[in-house]
């Protein structure tokens, strides 16, 4: 091998490839729409990763190693601060810069994003009506669709339990197992633990849901989003999907003294 082709810190990562892919469309070219370009291309890279260690947790429920799945979680974890963080870097555009460039963004809009999407269907947020609003390949439409056939992240928790002998089979049998996880912790501390980091996933999730519905209320009010969307309403929303409402409503029944549930 020549010395101009060993492999190099920047033919490893392409950096030149990556690099090339920040293409303002503003003309004259906005300084503050390369920022809006390279945090969303982030945004898609952070997505992948955490697509790619959410499968990994699904393995590994599969066959029973909890100690792996906390691992996992706590680099998703990681991920989400990050997630949310971001929306600092994008809020040092103001409402005035952004809108020098924005119409160059429509008809695209952060609605349409297939990876975003992607997770939801994979913990069990599965509202297919999102579908018909984003353009998308023949290959993204398969794969959003092999997604809704596969048992979510929830179903591989439920499995799991079933198991260790907890009964899932209704919303009520649920509740119930996970109040008795709960409530004996110290017997199944491993569940008890995998339950504390689900329900920080869906938290964290949900924080960067409501700082993302924050950031496009300040950036442009009440205007319509750039995808057709109802903007800031539309993404106020969806603050109520969860992807385990049994673990938050769970926090109802526990605890001792006069504001235990009974």
């Amino acid at each position: 091998m020549s010395d101009d082709a060993r492999l190099s810190y920047g033919s490893y990562l392409r950096v030149d490839d990556l690099l090339a892919l920040q293409r303002p469309l503003s003309r004259p070219e906005h300084h503050d729409e390369m920022l809006f370009i390279i945090i969303h291309q982030v945004y898609e890279l952070w997505f992948k990763q955490l697509m790619h260690e959410l499968q990994a947790v699904l393995v590994a429920l599969d066959r029973d190693e909890l100690l792996r799945v906390a691992k996992y979680f706590r680099r998703i974890h990681t991920i989400q601060r990050l997630l949310e963080q971001q929306i600092d870097v994008l809020e040092t555009m103001t409402p005035q810069e952004f809108n020098q460039f924005r119409d160059n963004l429509n008809p695209a809009s952060g609605f349409q994003s297939i990876q975003f999407r992607e997770m939801e269907f994979l913990c069990g947020i599965r509202r297919v009506e999102t579908m018909r609003h984003i353009q998308m390949s023949d290959p993204q439409r398969a794969r959003l669709e092999r997604r809704l056939e596969e048992p979510s992240l929830y179903d591989h928790v439920k499995r799991l339990l079933e198991r260790r002998g907890y009964a899932t089979a209704t919303p009520e049998t649920l509740l119930e197992s996970f109040r008795r996880i709960y409530t004996n912790a110290e017997e199944q501390y491993d569940l008890y633990l995998l339950c504390e980091d689900l329900i920080e996933f869906d938290e964290r999730l949900l924080l960067w849901r409501g700082r993302h519905v924050r950031m496009v209320e300040r950036m442009i009010g009440h205007r319509r989003g750039t995808g057709g969307s109802s903007g800031a309403e539309y993404l106020q929303q969806t603050l109520v999907h969860r992807c385990f409402p049994e673990l938050w409503e769970v926090r109802t029944l526990l605890g001792e003294g006069s504001y235990a549930s009974s």
